[in-house]
């Protein structure tokens, strides 16, 4: 009885694309019959097929494991560290599918144990290795983990490399917020030229809003010429205060209001009229506060305008467009605009205003003469589209 069960293992495995090394219990075995009867003196175990396979394997994809002849009671993935996939069986628990991708570059063991009609159990392990990836793509995040923002800020992630399979990459991105915030990804060009998803809410977030991003990447394929992720990102912040930052250009007149209420006006003098040292219009989001920097307008296509060391500077714009200390245009506060596109106010205004203000607090920005309004990815211009116009952008619309 031994060597026939030998003889027609061996057979099933020959036919099979990816059978497994069975370690069966002992005894004789009755497979049933067409109908449900048992046909005596038949043996036939449960066979276990894995997909993918061998070395090499195709990345991308969810490890599929299947059972012929009896159903699975467990499977077990784990790669060479340990770490194990999770995943699921098919109602009857024919096949188990896992929850997450294999990824690239990766060796998998997998455990099956199985059950036959009459009673007979098996553990059954193999292993594959998937190919490696021949690029990987990273990306940066903003805002910064545990840090608290103002009410304006996205969360947005900068890729590296091309991502021309959005709606996938999309996908991997869970944003849960402590509130039910409603908001939705859109998919902008950086001023750095590279691609970008920002989140943003429907309308600014709720003062003491938890916002957390599982962005559960790995082993998902961002398309030709970006390459693979291969590993996952986790962050988070809080929103702040209710804080809105308001520029009138045409008053010369910034106006910091919290809760509601207006806690301070300030004379500022913004861009030039009529050329390209005008301000920017719409609404900006202060993306960081930088202090003490050297100002030079080569690097913002100005030629010779300026060249000077600047204090308390808030940037609120890739494209060079700050709030900042400018000593040198005080008769123009509250007078006239006179500066290079930037809002300038006095040094004891700007010292108060910048321990006032916090990265993500909404600058909003309007006046009869301006050079236009601030793009989705001239910093943080998403506030300038209707929510209909930004969910658009999302590559899973609808």
């Amino acid at each position: 009885m031994s060597q026939i069960r030998a003889s027609r293992s061996a057979a099933v495995a020959g036919v099979l694309s990816a059978v497994l090394c069975a370690c069966s219990s002992g005894g004789a075995s009755v497979a049933p019959s067409a109908d449900g009867k048992r046909a005596g003196g038949s043996d036939r175990p449960a066979t276990v097929t894995v997909a993918p396979d061998g070395r090499g394997a195709a990345a991308g994809k969810p490890v599929v494991v299947t059972v012929k002849d009896g159903t699975l009671t467990s499977v077990t993935v784990v790669d060479a560290e340990g770490r194990r996939l999770p995943g699921r069986p098919a109602p009857g628990k024919a096949s188990w599918t896992s929850d997450r991708k294999a990824v690239p570059g990766t060796t998998y063991t997998v455990e099956a144990r199985t059950r036959t009609g009459d009673g007979r159990k098996a553990t059954s392990r193999t292993s594959f290795t998937t190919a490696a990836a021949g690029h990987v793509n990273k990306l940066s995040l903003a805002p910064g983990k545990n840090t608290t923002v103002g009410v304006g800020q996205p969360l947005s992630v900068v890729f590296d490399r091309p991502v021309a399979r959005k709606a996938d990459v999309e996908k991997q991105l869970k944003v849960t917020t402590s509130n039910g915030t409603e908001g939705s990804w859109g998919w902008v060009r950086d001023h750095s030229g590279k691609d970008r998803a920002d989140w943003r809410p429907k309308e600014y977030w709720k003062a003491g809003t938890k916002v957390t991003l599982d962005a559960q990447l790995n082993g998902t394929d961002s398309g030709p010429g970006g390459g693979w992720f291969v590993r996952d990102y986790l962050t988070g912040f809080t929103v702040g205060a209710n804080q809105v930052v308001r520029v009138d250009l045409d008053r010369k007149r910034l106006t910091l209001v919290r809760d509601g209420k207006t806690v301070r006006e300030i004379p500022v003098s913004g861009g030039t009229p009529g050329g390209v040292k005008r301000s920017w219009r719409g609404t900006a989001v202060l993306m960081s506060k930088e202090g003490t920097i050297n100002m030079n307008s080569e690097t913002v296509g100005l030629a010779n305008a300026y060249d000077k060391m600047v204090d308390y500077s808030m940037r609120l714009t890739w494209s060079g467009m700050y709030a900042h200390a400018a000593p040198w245009n005080a008769r123009y506060f509250g007078r006239a605009n006179m500066s290079s596109g930037c809002i300038g106010m006095s040094d004891a205004d700007a010292a108060y205003f910048y321990g006032q203000v916090r990265v993500g607090d909404p600058f909003e920005i309007k006046g009869e003469d301006t050079k236009g309004t601030v793009a989705e990815g001239n910093g943080y211009g998403a506030w300038n589209l209707s929510w209909e116009q930004w969910k658009a952008k999302s590559a899973l619309k609808g």
